[in-house]
């Protein structure tokens, strides 16, 4: 394996999955098992990169009052949980089959970062399950209802496959519950730290991480992911969607073909 081109990969993509509050861990998976690794060791190995990026990241927007902590803390605990299993029965799914699912994850990551999207404020009557939040200058109404089941089957998957839903908790935010672009982003990315947390213990429990071969990587991410952040303070995040949304479907792509290959 390849080192340096790796580890520039590792921060080429953790500064632009930075700047949409993205943990990244699809592409870090494709990259990964391109130079090499196995699906189930990639897997692992994303999930942890994913998590020192997501930190770094969080540092940056927490700074700037841009992570709604409680809106995290009431929508993400079912991510984790499910994250964390997801992680540890990926031991008794196929390494193919993970390679197809993860394939079709990211197309429908792809068309919904296509999505055109308003920061206008979801109204709605107060109703059991319907949030009214008020953060950094803005009203939302989080659907209790849809964003907690919605987390936890994100979580379930991502902690299998090693990626960290932040290409589906973004839209959940901003489509479903109002939340503004840029308070979205960076909430998505202390919740991403933690889904990945969760669903690398799960990889680490069964044996699929090694160190000596991760920790290169994630200094490179950690650069990466303090960059990102800061660029992304004073970048409008939308200009980036269209350049997400074809590189997810261009990483789905690949990633059929090599579960095809494999087969």
């Amino acid at each position: 394996m390849n080192y340096i081109t790796v580890s520039l990969i590792v921060l080429a993509i953790a500064f632009l999955m930075t700047m949409t509050g993205r943990g990244g861990g699809n592409f870090y998976v494709v990259a990964l098992v391109a130079f090499g690794m196995s699906m189930h060791q990639a897997a692992a190995s994303g999930q942890f990169i994913l998590m020192v990026t997501a930190v770094c990241g969080m540092l940056i927007f927490s700074k700037k009052k841009l992570v709604d902590w409680k809106l995290a803390l009431v929508i993400d605990p079912a991510t984790d949980v499910m994250a964390l299993v997801g992680g540890y029965y990926s031991n008794y799914i196929n390494g193919m089959y993970l390679k197809f699912v993860f394939s079709g994850l990211l197309v429908v990551a792809g068309f919904l970062m296509l999505l055109k999207v308003s920061d206008r404020p979801i109204t709605s009557n107060k109703r059991i399950g319907f949030w009214h939040r008020s953060f950094g200058g803005s009203s939302y109404v989080v659907n209790l209802w849809i964003a907690i089941p919605v987390c936890g089957l994100v979580g379930l998957v991502s902690g299998a496959i090693g990626i960290s839903g932040g290409s589906f908790k973004v839209p959940l935010m901003v489509l479903l519950c109002g939340v503004p672009m840029g308070i979205a982003v960076g909430t998505s990315s202390a919740m991403v730290a933690a889904t990945a947390l969760m669903g690398f213990i799960g990889h680490a429990v069964q044996g699929h991480f090694e160190p000596a071969l991760v920790l290169p990587f994630a200094a490179a991410a950690a650069v990466g992911g303090i960059a990102g952040g800061k660029l992304a303070i004073r970048t409008k995040p939308k200009k980036l969607k269209m350049i997400f949304a074809l590189t997810t479907l261009a990483a789905a792509g690949f990633m059929a073909v090599n579960a095809m290959l494999a087969g």
